[in-house]
């Protein structure tokens, strides 16, 4: 009688929530190329890249949740190169108390992470050793701030048991300061993302923990391959609140985040409501997702039931992998893309007011799941997804969607899907078109995505249950004229923590959490410069815009976290634009 209850709820709000939707939005008269045929291709980089990653699940033969989870990775300038290097998390050898297949014998050397420095012209090396990135963990996911804003960026890496924080020395090498920092996490932590939720200029953590997995548990039908994560109780998730001096407080109860049990799989923060305060979406593995509202006074409201991001179209709390906050209509609000086990979710954003002014409850009326009038759900329905990008993959204006699948208990390998953005919420089907690589099957987990080459066409890094992982390079032909925009935010190492809407108030380094909106032929892109996107990955920290047609920036506007508004006029196109956040005694 409950689940019915909440079944017919949630058809309430979604047939309300149709009947107020925004106008459809315009054609996008930059998009020259929109209706014609695809130009997207990527090819498979590896060989010839450097990059030899080979996953490790840990075991011989998949047998649990834990390895079946996979890995990710981030792509990061980790030595101020103006080059995106690759970091890829890996799992850990497992011993026969935590699988009944241990491998035998066991590798020398053992499985771990590894960072690879971008030598430019598409090489890399493996600078792991000398890097100290070492994590002695399970691995699952990665993320990556300048949480100390002394112009470096630095990393957290999650796994099983805890997670390690590694700060960036500013000379290649990164040292592990997690006790010294506060952050203490037990259980599974899996996917974690960087946010200024309180905007002091410092950003804050968010770490998802998934379940309280207990290696022990053996019981399941066969068919299922290993017991699910409807075996296990449950987690709450943590929030970590930076205290501007290196150190971090555990707020998870005062802020109301650990008030909701669930199983992360994925997190990404944004600001949904256009109020200017970040809120933070979790995709949970077959229990409702999670949407916390930012209340602007240290405190969140998970409100995904009454603003229709908890479920899917058809009512279900499916297994949701990772989810991407993108405006997909060029209407200035943030939508929710998320991968799952069945159809994925494409949440259109049902509008919100202008960015800035704060909204009520009748303001903001939430999101609707146009999955199947999008032309996607008919394509995904026969894979499991899991790592994804929306990108403007030929910048002909419109945004793209990337989908990688495999198997979900089992080891079974697929192939990947392509999605064309057509304008007007619907895409095309354009992933045999786009290339070989995309046909080859295989077990994908975390992805993640970058320009690599700064030749303004973006490409991936895939990770691979299990094997190898896969750099796809994008080859598009035609493409249109693109800008990166990298933000750099006015907060500086040691300047203290102010408040919201303070006259002192400066942006964190990295500009986590700042609007960007980019007007060309009277038509505007937005886009938030977050911090990780998809599943268990982070893409690069640059903003990319695909600009069609136009051969100029009429304008650029970039509301930062402060409260500051900066306006640039007449930029070019087809560069990488810094853009600094002006500050006391200027920017630097």
């Amino acid at each position: 009688m409950i689940l019915r209850s909440l079944l017919l709820f949630s058809v309430a709000v979604s047939i309300a929530t149709a009947q107020n939707a925004a106008p459809p939005a315009q054609p996008n008269p930059d998009a020259a190329k929109a209706l014609g045929q695809s130009t997207i291709r990527f090819e498979d980089a590896t060989p010839q890249s450097g990059i030899h990653f080979v996953h490790s699940f840990g075991s011989a033969k998949l047998s649990s949740l834990l390895e079946g989870t996979g890995a990710g990775c981030v792509w990061f300038d980790y030595n101020n190169s103006g080059r995106k290097s690759l970091f890829v998390v890996n799992g850990s050898t497992l011993d026969a108390g935590m699988t009944p297949n241990p491998l035998s014998p066991q590798p020398d050397p053992a499985p771990h992470a590894h960072l690879y420095r971008n030598d430019g012209n598409g090489h890399f090396t493996d600078v792991t050793a000398q890097s100290g990135l070492d994590p002695d963990l399970y691995g699952d996911a990665v993320t990556v701030a300048d949480y100390d804003n002394d112009g470096y960026q630095d990393l957290l890496v999650t796994g099983y048991g805890k997670v390690i924080l590694y700060h960036n020395n500013g000379n290649g090498t990164f040292t592990d300061v997690t006790r010294q920092s506060g952050i203490k996490v037990n259980g599974w932590a899996i996917s974690s993302t960087w946010l200024d939720y309180d905007r002091d200029g410092c950003v804050d953590l968010f770490v998802g923990r998934y379940v309280k997995f207990d290696p022990k548990y053996r019981s399941y039908y066969a068919a299922d391959n290993y017991p699910g994560p409807l075996s296990y109780a449950g987690e709450s998730n943590m929030l970590f609140h930076n205290n501007c001096n290196g150190t971090f407080t555990d707020v998870s109860d005062k802020s109301g985040i650990s008030a909701s049990i669930g199983r992360t799989m994925g997190v990404t923060a944004a600001d949904f409501d256009n109020d200017g305060w970040d809120d933070i979406y979790v995709t949970n593995d077959d229990t409702p997702n999670f949407l916390f509202h930012n209340l602007h006074n240290g405190t969140f409201q998970e409100i995904a039931n009454i603003t229709g991001a908890a479920y899917g179209e058809d009512g279900e709390a499916t297994s949701s992998m990772g989810p991407v906050a993108a405006d997909l209509w060029n209407r200035g609000v943030l939508d929710l893309w998320v991968t799952d086990g069945s159809y994925n979710r494409l949440l259109k954003n049902l509008g919100a007011p202008q960015l800035g002014s704060p909204p009520t409850k009748s303001d903001w009326q939430g999101f609707q799941d146009v999955t199947a009038a999008s032309n996607i759900s008919q394509v995904e329905g026969q894979y499991v997804s899991w790592g994804s990008g929306v990108y403007d993959f030929d910048n002909d204006g419109l945004l793209d969607i990337l989908v990688l699948h495999g198997g979900l208990t089992h080891m079974i390998p697929m192939e990947h899907t392509l999605f064309r953005g057509m304008g007007d919420g619907k895409f095309e089907d354009a992933s045999r078109q786009a290339g070989p690589v995309l046909s080859v099957r295989t077990v994908a987990r975390g992805a993640c995505f970058a320009d690599y080459l700064n030749d303004g066409k973006v490409g991936a890094y895939v990770v691979n249950l299990g094997s190898e992982g896969t750099l796809l390079h994008n080859v598009s032909s035609g493409a249109g004229h693109w800008v990166d925009v990298q933000l750099v935010g006015a907060m500086r190492k040691g300047d203290a923590g102010v408040a919201a809407g303070d006259p002192l108030a400066r942006s964190n380094r990295d500009g986590i959490g700042a609007r960007i909106e980019v007007y060309t032929s009277s038509v505007r892109r937005t886009a938030e410069r977050v911090a990780s996107s998809g599943y268990l990955s982070q893409n690069q920290g640059r903003v990319h815009f695909g600009l069609g047609n136009a051969p100029v920036i009429d304008k650029l506007v970039v509301r930062w976290p402060s409260g500051i508004v900066q306006t640039l006029p007449n930029q070019p196109v087809d560069r990488v634009l810094t853009v600094q956040e002006p500050g006391r005694g200027g920017p630097q």
